[in-house]
């Protein structure tokens, strides 16, 4: 046994180092902007995206070092995100506010359903639309893994589904601060918008310390806020099948379960975790700064390895009617988080 840990553990090797090349290179990157120009107008972490993107148009990663960059691109992010609770606090919950937290429950259920109209609208499957709309509104390929059992989807409809969310998903982290940026939000307008839009918990860290530890506090919140939604929307997404039936051959079949892991995720559990030992004062202040470094490194060295896996083609083989209803039901649920931010003016 301890011979295939040991085993398991050196097939990471090669990938971690290729993605630690990687990130290095967008450090590198981040300090010369810092000396010719004065300051680092592209942070490391989209430089990381760009550079494993550019390297991944250029180069197919061999089977040896794909599973360090898989390692990377997941387990080296969600470590990241239960990092991220040394540094919040339970004053920073109540911060939020009720009105925001109700608020981000409303969007997800208000997005839901308009995407899956979108869907139907341009004619994708139920199943297909279902598994778009909460993949879009909830936690991308988490929730379309989550749903995908409860609605007994084709194996087809979720790769398909799951390979443009993915692309997508990179798209986002690139381009939401510029738009933060157009629109001259402050630290906590940028983690809500991140937070209600970004697909996965780990990403909204890529979208959001660039502008800054408060925009990363309140865009994690936010996101586990959504997150904590895919169990009532898996719920609900049930009792709808039900009511519907499965056909005479699914009568007696035993109802599908949701894996715990998928509604509630360890990294979350460990984020909550932290930020309970934060608030109760278990972490020494000296300690905090370290811990930040931290955070900000192994999100780099994830982005690298996120911008190695990012196949832009797999555009291509989703197929149009599949990109327009992602893309529309992206813009519809910025639109929504927009609408909630200024609704509720936060400053």
């Amino acid at each position: 046994m301890i011979l295939a840990r040991r085993s398991g553990v050196q097939s990471l090797i090669p990938g971690l180092l290729a993605c630690a090349a990687v990130a290095v290179a967008a450090v590198a990157v981040q300090a010369l902007e810092v000396r010719l120009l004065g300051r680092g107008w592209i942070d490391a972490i989209v430089l990381a995206i760009l550079i494993g993107a550019a390297v991944r148009t250029l180069w197919t990663p061999p089977a040896s070092i794909r599973p360090g960059i898989e390692f990377s691109a997941r387990t080296v992010l969600e470590i990241a995100v239960v990092l991220l609770g040394a540094s919040v606090s339970a004053a920073t919950v109540m911060a939020i506010g009720p009105g925001l937290l109700v608020g981000t429950a409303l969007v997800v259920v208000v997005a839901v359903a308009v995407s899956y109209g979108i869907g139907r609208l341009l004619r994708l499957p139920r199943q297909m639309a279902a598994l778009i709309a909460c993949g879009n509104a909830i936690c991308g390929n988490s929730a379309i893994a989550a749903v995908a059992p409860v609605i007994d989807a084709d194996a087809k409809d979720v790769s398909a589904a799951i390979a443009f969310t993915a692309v997508l998903g990179v798209v986002v982290v690139l381009t939401l601060p510029l738009l933060g940026a157009l629109l001259q939000m402050s630290g906590v307008q940028y983690g809500v918008l991140a937070g209600l839009t970004v697909y996965a918990v780990p990403q909204v860290l890529a979208a959001t310390l660039p502008v800054g530890a408060v925009a990363a506090q309140a865009g994690t919140l936010i996101k586990l806020v959504r997150v904590l939604m895919l169990g009532p929307v898996c719920l609900a997404l049930a009792l709808i099948v039900a009511l519907r039936g499965r056909g005479a051959d699914a009568a007696d079949a035993p109802p599908r379960r949701v894996p715990l892991g998928h509604l509630l995720p360890w990294f979350i559990v460990g984020f909550l975790l932290l930020m309970g030992a934060r608030s109760l004062g278990l972490i020494p202040a000296t300690v905090l700064p370290a811990l930040g470094w931290l955070t900000t490194a192994l999100t780099v060295l994830a982005m690298a390895a996120l911008g190695l896996s990012t196949d832009a083609r797999a555009v291509a083989r989703s197929g149009p009617r599949i990109v327009a209803v992602v893309t529309l039901s992206l813009l519809a649920l910025i639109g929504l988080a927009l609408g909630l931010i200024y609704l509720l003016a936060l400053v």
